[in-house]
């Protein structure tokens, strides 16, 4: 009996990310349903700003006090329940890896398949579970039936993996790649979509997208992009990474054919976890980047042969859907546009600051890219963070050359206030 009992314990772990039972709902629930009772008249506009709200998802990470994490366009912490449930997981499965791994904590993976497709508002048959972007991605990029002479457009500005990857298959099979050069922001729907129209030739089967470039923040109008291509007898893949989780859509919104993301970033999700979306009536027509033994299969699951992989990371995915949402994908998208604009709207007119992000919210949210006259991004990237001990990242790719800001919900005004503060005084130094 007593064996019994600490099974079903077990047993219970397991199933509580997707249950009344899930650890957020121990940890978080009387709190953050109280603090919701409090803006829930507000508009998801009007609540961003209400700090007494946001303070209660603050408390709920274990950030460094002592340094202001302002890189969460590389990867987001996870939330104090995510890491706990992750860290309870892998002990679980050291009891007895070969059986609590494959016997017991694998068979979670299909309500977390079916919560990330509520979120994601599709089908759980169109969602393959893996670790990051890049493995969702090179999983379509290499499954495509190309030959020599198609065609592929994607830009300069999309990221590094992924032009790889094409550029990998130019090699081995002569496709060819070509890309767009943006100067971003462009403030012009109509400006992007013509770009990619003109491209097109008799050989364009596919358009590549990345629905918010990673390295200043520009949203592309993907639905737009998406149309046009369909019209063009084109199919769309978006690279999702930086605004699943950010923000507030549904797959099938953005009307593309094949889509995948990083769960690690703004969904806060356990370090090292992706998702892959697929059309239900595609799946048959990509091969899957890890051997199968049914590579031209209908079913999904064909993408997640990987071997043996992190499950506590895996399964940690759930309490990070519940994380999300209790806050609501609305007012969180908000509050975060919020946090970006706080900051970039106080240095804009600091002279020798220029912003490399739009500030209309249908082309950025979270992402933005500034700069200070007569200083590389590396410069000013080693200037904050050796002063003021504030974490962004220099980028210098193709035409783009900047700090990238991001900051997160866990994100405080106060820190926000150094943020421009330190911009201030380093600028100062430039007259």
């Amino acid at each position: 009996m007593e064996q019994r009992r600490k099974f079903i314990q077990k047993m219970g772990l397991l199933a509580g990310a997707f249950s009344a039972n899930s650890l957020f709902n121990q940890v978080h629930a009387a709190s953050w349903d109280a603090a919701a009772q409090k803006i829930q008249f507000l508009s998801p506009l009007e609540a961003a700003t209400d700090e007494d709200y946001w303070s209660v998802i603050q408390q709920s990470y274990t950030v460094n006090s002592n340094l202001i994490n302002l890189n969460n366009g590389g990867v987001s912490p996870s939330p104090r329940v995510v890491q706990e449930a992750v860290e309870r997981l892998n002990k679980f499965s050291n009891e007895g890896p070969s059986y609590y791994m494959w016997r017991i904590i694998d068979q979670g993976r299909e309500p977390l398949r079916q919560k990330l497709a509520l979120l994601a508002g599709c089908s759980p048959e169109e969602i393959a579970v893996n670790r990051n972007a890049t493995e969702a991605l090179n999983t379509v990029i290499f499954g495509l039936d190309m030959k020599a002479g198609d065609e592929v457009i994607g830009t300069k500005q999309d990221y590094p993996n992924m032009i790889n990857a094409w550029k990998q298959r130019v090699e081995r099979e002569g496709i060819v790649y070509t890309q767009l050069n943006f100067k971003f922001p462009i403030e012009n729907d109509e400006e992007i979509v013509t770009a990619f129209e003109k491209a097109i030739t008799p050989k364009t089967k596919f358009i590549y997208l990345t629905h918010i470039i990673n390295w200043i923040g520009q949203i592309l109008p993907v639905k737009k992009l998406a149309q046009m291509a369909h019209r063009r007898g084109l199919e769309v893949i978006v690279d999702g990474a930086h605004s699943f989780g950010l923000l507030d859509y549904k797959i099938p919104d953005l009307e593309c054919d094949y889509f995948g993301t990083s769960l690690h970033k703004f969904l806060s999700a356990p370090i090292g976890s992706g998702m892959l979306w697929i059309q239900k009536e595609k799946i048959e027509k990509i091969w899957p980047l890890v051997c199968n033994d049914r590579p031209r299969g209908t079913d999904i699951r064909k993408f997640e042969t990987l071997g043996t992989r992190s499950f506590p990371i895996e399964q940690g995915i759930g309490e990070a859907v519940n994380f999300q949402n209790a806050i609501g994908s609305k007012r969180k998208e908000e509050r975060i546009r919020y946090l970006k604009n706080y900051w970039a709207l106080k240095v804009r007119d600091i002279p020798n600051v220029t912003i490399h992000t739009s500030f209309k919210p249908e082309y950025a949210c979270a992402i933005c890219g500034v700069s200070i006259d007569g200083m590389t991004p590396g410069e000013l990237d080693n200037a904050l963070f050796n002063t003021y001990k504030i974490h962004t990242v220099g980028i210098v790719w193709e035409n783009v050359s900047c700090v990238r800001i991001t900051p997160h919900v866990y994100t405080k005004l106060q820190d926000l206030d150094k943020l421009v503060l330190a911009i201030e005084e380093i600028a100062s130094k430039k007259k």
